[in-house]
Order: structure tokens, then C-alpha cells, then sequence
């Protein structure tokens, strides 16, 4: 039983874990993220395919390869929620689906056909799912100093932004 991921593109490309400081091109950042999953196997087995939608066309010249597995597609006029949404409406089987997506909207949509889904830094980096959240570091100076990672913060915010900005 293999797996369909569909991921928003632009979501993982503008992601602090992801994103590169090194200035390049849509072009090149989109050709990189196609290495990036492939080359850390971010899909798990081989048998699972991908789909990712980016926003927009693509450039004529542009020509993004991929293995059999990986599936690039353009929203065109649409955005790319709304195409993700449609591929959603026509998977037939979305229990064997995961969509990775930080837009909310996106996420409840997913869950609410049957999917399963993930952030981008829990598909990004695995190991945030088998290991907890919080990284601990110092112990030995009788504190905690932990690292957050960037879904963790927004989180926060939000939730301050609530509480704080009525």
C-alpha cells in the first residue's frame, strides 16, 4: 500500500528550515527542492509517489525533472490551494494520502476528505515525529534551555497575538 504525498511547493521553498541564503532563481530553488526530497528520501519508500503543486506556470525554458515518482504540477490561473483541494476531491483514496502544508485552511480541508497531513518541518525533518519537540540541551546548569522550531513559534505568537492584541 503505497502513500501519495501532495505538497505545496512555495511552503517548503519559504520555509526558515528550507530556505537557502544563498540568493537563486525560483527556478533553481524549485529544481532544489526536487533533489532535496529525492536525495533525503523524504517520502520514505520508493514505491510512494509525490505530487507537488507550485502556484502559477512554468517558465518556457524551464524544464523541471523529476523521477517517476515525483509529479510537478502548476496551479495556472488557479492558486495553489485550489488545485490541491481539487487533487484532493479526486483521490480516491485519501487514507493513503498525506498533504504537507503550514496553510490552515489547506490542513483542515485534507483532514476533512480523510488525509493525513504534516507541517512542512515535520516532512522536512523526520525525526520530529519519533523524538519530542523540544530539544533539550543544558542540563547541567540546573535549566532547561531549549530550542523551538519555527512551527512551534508561530504557534506562540498566534496564541499571544490573541491574548494581547483584542
Amino acid at each position: 500500500m503505497s502513500l501519495v504525498f501532495i505538497i505545496d511547493g512555495y511552503n517548503i521553498i519559504n520555509h526558515p528550515v528550507f530556505f537557502n541564503k544563498k540568493k537563486k532563481t525560483i527556478k533553481d530553488t524549485r529544481a532544489i527542492l526536487l533533489e532535496f526530497i529525492q536525495e533525503n528520501k523524504l517520502c520514505g519508500s520508493h514505491r510512494n509517489r509525490a505530487i507537488i503543486v507550485f502556484d502559477g506556470y512554468p517558465n518556457i525554458q524551464e524544464r523541471i525533472t523529476a523521477n517517476g515518482n515525483i509529479r510537478v504540477v502548476f496551479s495556472g490561473n488557479d492558486s495553489a490551494d485550489k488545485r490541491i483541494k481539487a487533487i484532493l476531491e479526486n483521490n480516491c483514496e485519501p487514507k493513503n494520502t498525506v498533504v504537507v502544508s503550514d496553510d490552515k485552511e489547506i490542513r483542515f480541508f485534507a483532514q476533512a476528505c480523510g488525509a493525513k497531513v504534516k507541517t512542512v518541518e515535520e516532512f522536512i525533518n523526520p525525526k520530529l515525529l519519533t523524538e519530542k519537540k523540544i530539544n533539550y540541551k543544558k542540563i547541567k546548569e540546573g535549566y532547561l534551555d531549549y530550542e523551538l522550531g519555527f512551527t512551534e513559534i508561530r504557534k506562540i505568537n498566534e496564541e499571544l497575538k490573541k491574548i494581547w492584541l483584542r
